[in-house]
C-alpha cells in the first residue's frame, strides 16, 4: 500500500512539476496586459502580437489595458499575478522610468518580473514650429543659449519618454528652457502646430504627418541611425551632439518565479511572431526599430535603464510624486 501511495504521490509532484507544467503550455487563454489606455503605441504592438503569438500557440492572446497611475496599476498587476505563464505584460521605458518618478508603486522592476523579450525601440523626432529662426540642432542650441528660459517645450506629462528627452538634451548642451507638460501627446502637439510652445520631441507616427505638410519642422531623431520615414533628417549625433541617444522601448515579461521553460517558449514564441515579415512591416510602419532580446540580456537593458533615468530624474530635479 505504502509503495502505492508513494508511487502515486510520486506521479502527482511529477504531473504538477514546472518541467510538466511548460510541456503542455499553453493550455487555455493567455492574458496580455497593457498597462495603458487602448490606441497607444503600446497597446498597438500589444494587439499585432497577440493576435500573430495566438495563431502560433494555438491559445487565445486576449490583451487586457488596466490603465492608471502612469502605468502603475497595469505593471502592479503583473507583478502580483500567478507566475504560471497565463498572465504576461507588455513592458515599456516607463517601467523603468516609475521608480525613480513615484514614492510607492507597488512593485519592484528589477525584482518581481520575469523578462521575456524587448521586442523594439521607439524613437523620437525633434520638432520646431517653423516660426522659430532655426534649421538646425545647432542654430536651436545657438538660439536657446541667446534666449535662455524663453524657449518652451510639451510633452504629454512629467516623466514620459518626451519630457525626458528634452531633459537629457538640456543636459548635454547647457541650455534652458521650460517644460510645459500636458494630459497627453494630442494637446501638445496641438500646441506645438500653434505655435504657443515652441518645440517637442515626440514619436515619428505621431509627428509625421504634420512635418509631412509643413506644419512643424523636423531637426533630428533621437537615436543611431536615421529614420526610413525621415531618410533626409540627420540624427542629433550627426547633427553635433555625438552620442546622444533617447528612445522608448517595449518588450514582453512576465511574474517573476514563471518557470525557466515557459519563459524560453514564449521568448522563441515572440521571436517567431516578430520576425514574420507582415509583421515586421506593421511595426516598422509605426516608426518602431525591431530589437529582440534573449531573457537574460532583457532583464540587463531593464536594470541599465532604472539606473539610467534615475540618474537623470535626479540630474533633472524632476519632482517625485
Amino acid at each position: 500500500m505504502w509503495k502505492f501511495v508513494g508511487a502515486a504521490a510520486l506521479s502527482l509532484l511529477l504531473l504538477f512539476s514546472p518541467a510538466a507544467q511548460s510541456d503542455d503550455y499553453p493550455s487555455k487563454p493567455i492574458k496580455l496586459v497593457v498597462p495603458f489606455a487602448p490606441g497607444g503605441s503600446v497597446d498597438i504592438v500589444a494587439r499585432i502580437l497577440s493576435q500573430r503569438l495566438s495563431e502560433d500557440l494555438g491559445q487565445s492572446v486576449v490583451v487586457e489595458n488596466r490603465a492608471g497611475a502612469g502605468g502603475n496599476i497595469g505593471f502592479e498587476a503583473v507583478a502580483k499575478a500567478k507566475p504560471d505563464g497565463y498572465t504576461l505584460g507588455m513592458a515599456s521605458s516607463t517601467l523603468a522610468v516609475n521608480v525613480s518618478l513615484y514614492r510607492s508603486i507597488g512593485y519592484d522592476p528589477l525584482k518581481d518580473f520575469a523578462p521575456i523579450s524587448l521586442v523594439a525601440m521607439q524613437p523620437n523626432v525633434l520638432m520646431v514650429n517653423p516660426s522659430l529662426p532655426v534649421k538646425s540642432v545647432t542654430e536651436l542650441i545657438a538660439y536657446a543659449k541667446a534666449n535662455p528660459g524663453k524657449l518652451n517645450f510639451g510633452s504629454s506629462g512629467i516623466g514620459a519618454s518626451q519630457h525626458l528627452a528634452a531633459e537629457m538634451f538640456k543636459s548635454r548642451t547647457g541650455i534652458e528652457m521650460i517644460h510645459v507638460p500636458y494630459k497627453g501627446g494630442g494637446p501638445a502637439m496641438a500646441d506645438l502646430v500653434a505655435g504657443r510652445i515652441q518645440l517637442m520631441f515626440e514619436t515619428i507616427p505621431n509627428s509625421l504627418p504634420y512635418i509631412q505638410s509643413g506644419q512643424l519642422r523636423a531637426l533630428a531623431v533621437t537615436v543611431e541611425e536615421r529614420s526610413g520615414q525621415l531618410p533626409d533628417v540627420p540624427t542629433v549625433a550627426e547633427a553635433g551632439l555625438a552620442g546622444f541617444v533617447s528612445r522608448g522601448w517595449l518588450g514582453v515579461m512576465a511574474p517573476a518565479g514563471t518557470p525557466q521553460s515557459i519563459i524560453d517558449k514564449m521568448n522563441a514564441a515572440v521571436h517567431k511572431a516578430v520576425a514574420d515579415p507582415a509583421i515586421t512591416k506593421r511595426l516598422v510602419d509605426l516608426g518602431l526599430r525591431i530589437k529582440l532580446s534573449t531573457p537574460a540580456e532583457f532583464s540587463a537593458f531593464i536594470a541599465r535603464e532604472v539606473a539610467d533615468f534615475r540618474t537623470l530624474i535626479a540630474d533633472a530635479k524632476i519632482p517625485v510624486e
